[in-house]
């Protein structure tokens, strides 16, 4: 049950430590219900690992996590998910529907018995979702912005507390881009859900986004955009010069480099 009293999510004096490496420490976050925050930094930076220990599947190396005034645990029905798309995931045995359903009851043992009220909140899923029309189709069968609108709905069905959306824009055009950004933040205002929205690329979802969480060398940055996408934050952050440029409401960041994936200029 939702209390608009306490936060979604709330994370205290966390860090996350593999052996020597630290991926952030005395990390501080609370977000209020219906709040999006955009997870952004370069690969290896943490930012998969933070959604997986709100999901309990990460230990923290010290500090505390809790989502709707409880503490982490795996299957959390206060929790929505959206994983990043693998190419694996196109050839599951499943349809459209079957995905909702899970939503809603792949928590439960043993076979499920038909239930009206939970058809109903699939069928009011799909509509929401622009999705009606393939709902009986195999998901191998699908677009990659049609399995994603599927995937938002999965993780929202059972209007959880706060959502988890790890690269929900990987390999989407920019069309596709913009109906996944806008049945997320639909959904959030309409249920006052709270968002952790992980992703390389803030632009699609600036005019949505309430705070930035950057994390990058161990360190992090929280605040507005407009606070903490800047030459001087981001330098700190990355304790090198960083250059921070706008050009037609769009931000690139040119001076970091990420070996394995990015550029010298990065479009964040």
């Amino acid at each position: 049950m939702k209390n608009s009293n306490q936060p979604a999510l709330s994370i205290r004096g966390a860090e996350l430590s593999f052996g020597d490496k630290t991926l952030w420490r005395d990390l501080d976050l609370e977000v209020a219900p219906g709040e999006l925050i955009a997870v952004i930094g370069s690969n290896g930076s943490g930012k998969s690992s933070l959604l997986k220990a709100i999901l309990g599947q990460e230990r923290l190396t010290r500090g505390q996590i809790k989502v709707a005034g409880h503490s982490v645990r795996r299957g959390s029905r206060d929790i929505g998910y959206i994983p990043q798309q693998r190419p694996a995931e196109g050839q599951v045995p499943i349809r459209g529907r079957e995905l909702l359903k899970l939503g809603l009851e792949g928590h439960k043992f043993g076979l499920a018995l038909p239930n009206h009220k939970n058809s109903q909140r699939i069928d009011e899923v799909l509509t929401r979702m622009g999705a009606s029309d393939y709902q009986n189709q195999p998901i191998s069968s699908l677009s990659g912005g049609q399995v994603q609108r599927l995937r938002v709905g999965q993780a929202v069905i059972g209007r959880p507390a706060l959502l988890l959306a790890d690269e929900p824009l990987t390999a989407l055009d920019l069309n596709q881009q913009q109906v996944v950004c806008e049945l997320i933040d639909q959904e959030r205002r309409a249920n006052q859900m709270a968002v952790l929205f992980v992703t390389h690329d803030v632009n699609p979802i600036l005019d949505i986004v309430d705070r930035v969480l950057y994390l990058a060398n161990g360190k992090f940055k929280i605040g507005s955009p407009d606070e903490v996408l800047r030459s001087e934050v981001l330098s700190e952050l990355y304790g090198t010069q960083v250059d921070v440029l706008r050009n037609q409401g769009r931000i690139v960041v040119v001076g970091t480099q990420d070996h394995a994936h990015h550029p010298d200029e990065e479009w964040i």
